[in-house]
């Protein structure tokens, strides 16, 4: 991967909006791809499906270009997992590598990165306070953190609009 786009920074929620239509939020991790969906005002975000990942023959991909077209969806926003210090590590490439796969099958459908740093950590906790446990606990934790993910794009993108007097 180029040096630029290593050091690509998060998108910024608002610019380039595509309007009223359902979102993907994509969590990206080296076992599992946790999916998020909103609704089509978009409003709120809701778990979808936990993909296993396969770095090697991209079915993990071809099913995430499945759900574009299956759920009309106008937006993919896959979580940049930058460093505490705001730096890139081996997550974020593997999250750029994975956005730039997707881009490049659902063009003109946007691929936007927005920043997770702790999402599934937060998630994690959520779920854990919730009393889910163990192999239930890593079987959702990617969609709650996809959930985590979009909801707080969807939010960022409506505060936007309100600055902006597009409510």
């Amino acid at each position: 991967m180029a040096d630029d786009a290593s050091q690509r920074r998060p998108d910024r929620p608002g610019e380039s909006d595509p309007g009223r239509g359902r979102r993907l939020g994509v969590d990206v991790g080296s076992v599992r791809v946790g999916i998020a969906l909103s609704d089509p005002d978009p409003i709120l975000a809701s778990p979808l499906v936990t993909l296993t990942r396969d770095a090697t023959g991209d079915k993990d991909v071809d099913q995430l270009v499945g759900l574009v077209t299956e759920h009309d969806v106008v937006e993919v926003v896959v979580g940049l997992p930058r460093t505490l210090k705001d730096r890139h590590g081996p997550a974020a490439e593997a999250a750029l590598d994975y956005a730039e796969k997707v881009a490049a099958r659902i063009a003109p459908v946007p691929v936007r990165l927005a920043d997770e740093r702790l999402t599934t950590v937060t998630a994690s906790r959520m779920l854990s306070q919730r009393g889910v446990k163990g192999r239930k606990l890593r079987a959702v934790v990617d969609q709650a953190a996809a959930v985590e993910i979009l909801q707080a794009w969807i939010d960022a993108v409506t505060a936007h609009r309100a600055r902006k007097g597009d409510t």
